[in-house]
């Protein structure tokens, strides 16, 4: 190995620390490769036909093919350096079949010729035969309409493949001179690029072609005190979204202000660095939380890894019905309770809805991976539980007979299963800005982004942390605390919202690397809010010692 292999390899590491993990059977390549539209639709439609072909010759009832060519980009700085520019290609074929009532999968790296991929098919057919020998009930799938040659692309503005490496570093580099520059020691910085290609067909009768692209710029901030060596961290306040770069290309009216900076349709880097170094320091000094009950107004920077955790998880059906038992639990939220009609998962001010549709999600897109039309549903109406997120061999469960859209697979050797759609909390139609909502509050804490969580094997009983806490006294925010965190149970702490902000507030939060299954795969999912807030939580103090 020389020594620019063994460099990338390291940068390659360091990226997966700090952002989710390259698909599988991801090859480096050249930048310029990034660029290459890929391969032309006809040629897919051909390759798709011949795998849909071998398998129904081979005795399969139902058959998909996906063919994917997913592109993505590193670039990782610190301080004054480049750490590394990693870019990467995966293609290849996907093949999943239900033969004897039983589903089969199978895969190939790199095929661009017809008989390999009718190879691919026909071995999907032989391993649908064989897991039928241990079938206890065939598989129900929901009924499908074809739709024909179909395509759906981003509506992203500009490539962030398109924009040279060098105007990715110079802002990159800039905005960690401008977090030196303000107190911060020391400082990571990463810009992670997606392009997924991506082209389903079934025998349905849908040839979908789809062009997803999502960017994702996060960063670190450190501040060390020289008198005692400690030191505080603050993150980004950024989202990964499904844009493409116009999202760090921001104009003054793109922006809300707020008591730290607030992010709607563009994102500020160089403005949250720098407002970042100098709370970093602020939180050296920052004011130890007391132990007790406080009512909480958390910023949507935050409030999305509440929501994934706690409603985006356990109202996934699988989850409910056990099948993630064995390795990232199951759900309180079972089919008893829906079926009641009237579990208060949370207060009257709490609605939920799933939605594969939202623009500059994380999910957004118009097909899903078994050739569902995406779309937006309830989940939790009025405080009360009335659905799941459900696919095509599941919706028969819960007494539907058209799957919701939600089925994904994070690569072309990865078999499709139900993932989570965008959940959000929808916002308050009532006039209510930050602000005013604040005042109303006597003792309570503000918290802004995302920190360390806990969570148990129900999604019930939790703990959050976060970036930022402010105490609030009398309706004024009064200075900076530290070591905080909230514990509650699911819903108990849904049941104590009060309010939750209009959609003036509203803003997406979310991660690139959900994961869930096994052998595990990662996906990316937005999660929505306004500002909300929850009157009574109990708040520990992370310091204390046991």
């Amino acid at each position: 190995m020389n020594r620019r292999d063994f460099n990338q390899l390291l940068a390659m590491g360091s990226a997966g620390m700090l952002m989710p993990n390259l698909p599988a059977f991801s090859r480096s390549v050249a930048p310029e490769v990034l660029m290459e539209p890929g391969m032309d639709v006809s040629i897919k439609k051909r390759l798709a036909d011949a795998a849909l072909n071998a398998a129904k010759a081979k005795g399969a009832t139902y058959a998909d093919v996906r063919i994917g060519r997913y592109l993505n980009q590193f670039v990782l700085t610190r301080e004054n350096k480049v750490q590394g520019i990693i870019n990467a290609e995966s293609f290849g074929v996907g093949v999943r079949v239900i033969a004897n009532g039983c589903w089969g999968f199978a895969s190939v790296g790199d095929a661009r010729d017809e008989a390999v991929v009718a190879k691919a098919a026909e071995t999907a057919v032989t391993i649908a035969k064989a897991n039928a020998r241990l079938l206890t009930e065939p598989v129900q799938l929901a009924p499908q309409k074809g739709y024909g040659e179909v395509s759906w692309k981003a509506p992203i503005k500009r490539s962030a493949f398109e924009v040279p490496a060098k105007e990715k570093v110079d802002l990159l580099l800039a905005a960690n001179a401008a977090a030196m520059q303000n107190g911060a020691n020391f400082v990571n910085n990463v810009l992670f690029q997606v392009n997924e290609q991506k082209y389903f067909a079934s025998t349905d009768g849908t040839y979908a072609d789809q062009d997803i692209h999502r960017i994702g710029p996060s960063f670190t901030v450190t501040a060390v005190d020289p008198q005692n060596g400690k030191f505080s961290t603050r993150n980004s306040l950024s989202s990964p979204m499904g844009m493409g770069y116009e999202y760090l290309q921001v104009n003054p009216g793109d922006k809300l202000a707020g008591v730290t900076t607030r992010y709607n349709k563009g994102y500020d880097l160089l403005e949250d660095i720098t407002i970042a170094a100098k709370q970093a320091k602020e939180k050296l000094s920052a004011k130890s939380v007391e132990a007790g009950k406080y009512d909480l107004v958390l910023d949507p920077s935050h409030l999305w890894l509440t929501i994934h955790e706690s409603v985006g998880h356990p109202l996934e059906l699988d989850r409910v019905l056990g099948y993630e038992a064995n390795f990232a639990g199951t759900s309180f939220a079972t089919l008893d309770k829906w079926q009641a009609k009237n579990f208060n998962y949370g207060s009257k001010a709490v609605n939920f809805v799933a939605d594969k549709t939202q623009v500059g999600s994380l999910g957004a897109v118009g097909w899903d991976d078994e050739g569902v039309k995406t779309k937006k549903w309830d989940l939790v109406k009025d405080g009360i539980l009335v659905n799941y997120q459900a696919i095509r061999d599941q919706v028969h469960i819960i007494g539907e007979k058209e799957s919701q859209g939600c089925c994904y697979a994070d690569n072309w050797s990865s078999v499709q299963f139900q993932r989570m759609a965008n959940v959000s909390l929808e916002a308050g139609k009532t006039p209510l800005s930050v602000d005013e909502m604040i005042k109303d509050v006597k003792k309570g804490i503000y918290i802004i982004g995302d920190g360390s969580f806990s969570i148990d094997q129900q999604r019930y009983n939790f703990q959050f942390g976060g970036q930022l806490f402010y105490e609030i006294k009398d309706g004024q925010i009064v200075g900076m605390l530290k070591d905080v965190a909230y514990q509650a149970n699911t819903r108990e702490f849904w049941n104590s919202c009060v309010a939750v902000c209009d959609e003036r507030d509203y803003r997406l939060g979310g991660a690139f690397n959900d994961g869930k299954g096994q052998p595990s795969q990662s996906s990316a999912v937005s999660h929505g809010s306004s500002t909300a807030r929850f009157n009574g939580v109990n708040v520990i103090n992370t310091a204390r010692k046991i």
